[in-house]
């Protein structure tokens, strides 16, 4: 059996064309929609070599469920952090192929990723409560489908990336109702009520460094140093379809070092030496695990039970409900507003980029400003400038 093909111009793309010998004579195929004649031509010299291998499958006949499920999610097993992975992995088995799935993936349109959006907006759950998923996570899901896409594009499954057309829903700006943050009164009353309880240590930690979930639960005392005041955040405790696992901080920036006020260290030597008087045959010493949070067998502590504990101790002393992670949101606007520049708040909590601290927390800047105005005319001006200068 043997192959041949050509690429021609049509319109304003080119089209590949190959011809394949069947046994009841020549057959020939092709593709268009190429945006220029070397994309054509790459495309068509992949398609002869894999007709020539025996690897070929008719791009015509590929679902966008089939591509998913077992030509993408397979090679980034491999490439993606483990919760990275199964988030993939959860969006497409419960929302995009039951939905989408069906669709050839040369006939995917941005239309149909556009209805898509707004389905899973108005009634998404899984639950069949009839609501509509959250923004944030519809979005997510219109990631996962413009990265797998535009791997279909790279392996000339489809000419171009349709999701780069649609329009997924848009995030709400921060301080729009989705962070929401305690006030100094608020937290205070919050680090008292918790003083006493199992994991009360773990949520000053995170309040008062601003550090995530599972950098807190990831913790090892080899990582504290009381001498120095500080500690290192450089192993995380993540969450993998509701098994732990201990994986790295996702960036560099993730790997950093964090000063420690004294009362923070004085609640953490505190808290080691009451984990190293438990005793008991069921437990262990801190060194067995090097955890600075775990259970009594040095095991790590599930990020779920400790999201629910601290919806507990909020419920039980009355407070305004917020998230565990708003305690971070808290730490970083409670810092800004008091005047720490965005920079050392930016390393403290481990972002990107300063840019990206000042534009998430830009409802505590203008305060910023606002005193930074007044000071600079007090400077310039003296106290009382706005009596003297009417």
């Amino acid at each position: 059996m043997g192959q041949r093909g050509f690429v021609k111009r049509r319109g304003t793309t080119w089209t590949a064309y190959w011809k394949v010998e069947m046994p009841s004579g020549w057959k020939q195929r092709s593709k268009g929609g190429f945006p220029t004649k070397r994309e054509a031509q790459r495309y068509l010299t992949d398609t002869l070599a894999a007709l020539q291998s025996g690897t070929f499958a008719d791009p015509s006949k590929v679902t966008l469920g089939d591509f998913l499920l077992h030509r993408w999610l397979p090679t980034k097993r491999t490439t993606l952090r483990p919760s990275t992975y199964d988030s993939y992995r959860r969006n497409i088995e419960l929302h995009i192929v039951p939905a989408i799935g069906h669709v050839k993936l040369q006939q995917l349109s941005a239309d149909q990723l556009d209805r898509f959006y707004a389905d899973k907006l108005e009634s998404g759950r899984l639950r069949g409560d009839g609501r509509g998923l959250a923004p944030k996570t519809v979005r997510y899901l219109h990631t996962t489908l413009h990265r797998a896409l535009a791997d279909a594009v790279r392996k000339n499954l489809i000419p171009r990336n349709v999701a780069a057309a649609a329009d997924p829903p848009k995030l709400r700006q921060a301080g729009s109702g989705v962070m929401k943050t305690w006030t100094p009164d608020e937290l205070r009353r919050f680090l008292l009520g918790v003083a006493d309880d199992a994991l009360g240590p773990a949520f000053w930690l995170a309040a008062t460094t601003g550090m995530r979930r599972g950098e807190v639960l990831g913790l090892r005392w080899m990582d504290i140093d009381f001498p120095a005041g500080r500690l290192s955040v450089s192993q995380t405790v993540l969450n993998v379809a509701y098994e732990v696992v201990i994986s790295t901080p996702k960036t560099s920036r993730g790997r950093r070092s964090i000063a420690l006020d004294p009362p923070t260290l004085s609640i953490l030597s505190r808290h080691r030496q009451n984990q190293l008087a438990q005793g008991g045959k069921d437990s262990a010493p801190p060194e067995a695990s090097g955890l600075v949070f775990c259970h009594s067998d040095g095991g790590p502590i599930h990020p779920d039970l400790f999201t629910q504990s601290f919806e507990r101790a909020t419920k039980r002393l009355g407070l305004a409900r917020i998230r565990l992670h708003d305690l971070r949101h808290t730490h970083a606007t409670l810092g800004l507003a008091a005047g720490i520049p965005a920079k050392v708040m930016s390393d403290r909590l481990g972002h990107a980029t300063v840019a990206f601290t000042q534009d998430v927390y830009m409802h505590a800047i203008p305060r910023m400003e606002e005193e930074a105005a007044q000071q600079i005319a007090d400077l310039v001006l003296g106290p009382g400038s706005d009596e003297a200068f009417p």
